[in-house]
């Protein structure tokens, strides 16, 4: 993303190492101040977060953001679940399309848009061991090409 006017807070590189990315998805999400102080601060956490659809509404579960350091009674649960905006027909689409056998919504980054928060998400299917040592192996092959390329031994 290296669209103006976007900072990048919290990639989740363990996503694209556990599943294939289909489909990618933009959505707002819903915080309070000190979660914002927070996020501002860098103080994220995406790596084991999925999304759910509950009563038509899409939460992320499991991200983690640290309380502020100085908001005292006003901070949040830090593992609470959040809810994302989104318009209502995507967000039945995207129910659909988890509905199928081994597919998830995973976070894949979270980023200020703007002065707004956003998340995106990624229709994922999950890789098998022997995906995920076939992906090591082709980014491994990459490095040394670029290594050789470059006349560094």
């Amino acid at each position: 993303m290296t669209e103006k006017g976007i900072k990048i807070i919290a990639p989740n590189k363990k996503a694209y190492h556990d599943y294939f990315v289909i489909e990618k998805y933009e959505a707002g999400i819903e915080l309070f101040g000190t979660e914002i102080k927070s996020l501002r601060n860098g103080q994220v956490n995406l790596k084991d977060s999925f999304c759910k659809v509950y009563d038509g509404e899409l939460f992320v579960v499991g991200m983690h953001i640290s309380p502020y350091e100085k908001g005292n009674i006003f901070n949040k649960d830090p593992m609470r679940a959040k809810k994302l905006l989104m318009h209502k027909k995507e967000i039945i689409k995207l129910n659909g399309l988890v509905a199928r056998d081994g597919y998830s919504l995973i976070p894949l980054s979270l980023y200020f848009k703007g002065s707004r928060v956003k998340l995106e998400l990624g229709v994922c299917k999950g890789k098998k061991l022997y995906d995920k040592r076939e992906s090591d192996a082709k980014r491994d092959a990459q490095r040394t090409i670029e290594r050789v390329t470059k006349g560094g031994f």
